[in-house]
């Protein structure tokens, strides 16, 4: 399938008891990892326990305030939820882990992991479709469906010399899928090897890279070139030995302009998210760390990250970012999990000063 540039590329467990969690809204920050408070937070997801896991987001650019959050529940399916954090709609597809999007023209591919069935799914929505699921509510079934060989896991999607790709990491192993999108189904474009359990990724569609997380044994943040037809190009970024704490987890791009900007990475084990340039040799520019106030708590050990770069609202003038929490609470009260929704303003004030 031929594909025009996208309208929209992101241009623009509880592992924690509760004194853990709670230690992170009062941590003291250095000079480089500073605190930032949820302007709104989801609904929790339907199941107990380790359950929401990655966001999406879809900006309606003829509506901004209206755009939407796509979150999964990795134990039951898919809600879609207001930038404000209302539920919109919600199905049961089973237990979907992560989630990615991309938007052609009017066209929007929403890519999966089902880990129920081992499949990779993507529904396509019409910008008509997404701007009408407050009325509906409904969710439709995949377009495309295909079974994965590996133990699938993570998921991001990429705009690859005018072809969407799908690449789906391998759950305790070191693969790789690349799947290529066509029209009608779903190819096994080749695998390579990560070296050891990974989760995260994101797509530079412009620089042509893809940079994805390996948790586990290794702890580090990889980059590859996607030019290299072998994938064997790739460069570590950090380690456990440097800015990450624990498991990196979720990694999104937040673009300041075609070629420049920032990529955020959650470091789990000590619940901040760390920020990149987008250009090599990519290096560290500080964290921060998402805290409670009296009307929101902060989030905790993250697994995925999303963020978009568009003018949505006079709050969220240079966008959002929506974290997985892994420890909700409600006063003294331990809810489902949910996603946290923090204005981008909050992040590049601090960052820029």
């Amino acid at each position: 399938m031929q594909l025009a540039l996208p309208t929209q590329t992101k241009f623009i467990s509880f592992r924690y008891c509760c004194f853990v969690a709670a230690v992170f809204l009062y941590i003291p920050v250095s000079a480089d990892i500073y605190a930032v408070h949820a302007d709104y937070e989801t609904t929790p997801v339907v199941t107990k326990g380790d359950a929401a896991d990655d966001p999406a987001i879809w900006v309606n650019h003829s509506n901004p305030a209206k755009s939407l959050v796509f979150g999964t529940d990795k134990k039951s399916g898919i809600y879609v939820y207001s930038i404000k954090g209302k539920e919109i709609a919600y199905r049961a597809f089973g237990n979907i882990n992560n989630i990615d999007l991309r938007q052609i023209n009017d066209t929007i591919l929403l890519a999966g992991t089902n880990r129920t069935t081992q499949e990779v799914v993507v529904w396509k929505f019409s910008t008509h479709e997404l701007n009408n699921l407050s009325k509906s509510k409904q969710l439709p079934d995949p377009f495309l469906v295909t079974k994965s060989d590996i133990n699938i896991y993570g998921l991001c999607m990429g705009l690859i010399n005018n072809q969407i790709e799908i690449f789906v990491t391998e759950d305790m192993g070191p693969n790789v899928q690349i799947w290529s999108v066509s029209d009608n189904s779903l190819e096994l474009k080749t695998t390579f090897s990560n070296y050891g359990e990974s989760e995260g990724c994101v797509v530079d569609d412009y620089h042509q890279k893809l940079f994805i997380s390996e948790e586990e044994s290794a702890g580090v943040m990889r980059s590859y070139n996607l030019n290299n037809a072998n994938y064997l190009s790739e460069t570590i970024i950090d380690s456990r030995e440097g800015n990450i704490g624990g498991d990196p987890e979720g990694i999104a791009l937040y673009q300041s302009s075609a070629s420049e900007g920032y990529i955020i990475l959650s470091s789990q084990g000590d619940s901040k998210y760390n920020i990149y340039n987008r250009t090599e040799p990519h290096a560290y520019l500080g964290s921060f760390r998402i805290v409670g106030n009296n009307k929101i708590d902060g989030a905790s050990d993250t697994d995925g990250l999303e963020v978009a770069n568009f003018n949505l609202s006079k709050k969220f003038s240079t966008g959002i970012i929506v974290v997985q929490d892994g420890f909700n609470t409600d006063g003294n009260k331990v809810k489902n999990q949910n996603f946290k929704i923090v204005s981008f303003d909050k992040v590049l004030e601090r960052l820029q000063r």
